[in-house]
């Protein structure tokens, strides 16, 4: 059975945390918005899990994923749901807990990039909001990009299973999340992101080796892959990175 997967079509944003999950597993999925509404897929397609009141638990924002009657919102939730079924998470309660966790940190982080450049609300424009906007990147780069990355550099050296990977010794969807973290942040923020990346080389090789990965790598060559842009999550701005 095929996953649909909803998300907005013109960025990575917290969907690409599930595309690379399923695009790693090789596992079918139908990026629903991207396709046309004509065939029923398209943003009306999306909407419908958003907005139509025949849906009894409706999610709060996409992405969602649909798999049969399941529908799953927060990517979180999404990847706690799709880990066992991809074999990208540990079989015991305690690995699929401590991977949960891990992902549930690294969403904070992509939460937190998210207001660097939207501090004020996310109603407004970046051009409405760019004083506040500077003050929030200064704390950014210099506190919280350290905090994240080298907690996540000590989970790896942690790792009873060596330092390969953050949990266990096979790749997990905690794993794609690194990844997609780093590269996220190399593009927000690359000065000061490098320097951040010189002082946690086990989480700068993690990164690498996800992206070396087959299905991985085949994926990133791909158009499946949304370019980064000013649309997303993860901007941009020369003037907020130093």
């Amino acid at each position: 059975m095929s996953y649909q997967l909803h998300y907005w079509p013109s960025i990575q944003g917290r969907g690409e945390f599930i595309r690379l999950a399923l695009e790693a597993a090789g596992a079918p999925y139908v990026d629903v918005a991207r396709g046309d509404a004509a065939s029923g897929q398209g943003l009306p397609a999306l909407f419908h899990y958003l907005q139509d009141e025949s849906v009894a638990r409706p999610p709060f924002a996409c992405p969602v994923l649909v798999h049969g009657q399941q529908v799953i919102g927060q990517t979180a939730a999404i990847l706690l749901y799709l880990g066992p079924r991809l074999k990208l998470v540990g079989a015991s309660v305690a690995d699929r807990l401590w991977t949960h966790q891990i992902q549930l940190t690294i969403v904070d982080a992509l939460n937190e990039a998210h207001n660097t450049h939207h501090p004020v609300g996310a109603g407004l424009y970046y051009d409405d909001q760019k004083a506040e906007a500077a003050r929030a990147a200064t704390e950014f780069r210099t506190e919280r990009i350290p905090k994240y990355l080298g907690w996540l550099e000590t989970v790896l050296a942690r790792n009873p299973k060596g330092d390969q990977h953050l949990v266990g010794a096979r790749l997990s969807y905690a794993d794609l999340s690194l990844f997609q973290l780093v590269a996220g942040l190399r593009y927000a923020f690359p000065q000061a992101t490098q320097r951040v990346l010189q002082t946690t080389p086990r989480a700068l090789a993690l990164h690498e080796r996800v992206a070396q990965q087959p299905r991985v790598a085949a994926y990133l060559r791909s158009d499946r892959r949304i370019p980064f842009n000013e649309d997303g999550i993860f901007r941009h701005y020369p003037e907020l990175d130093s």
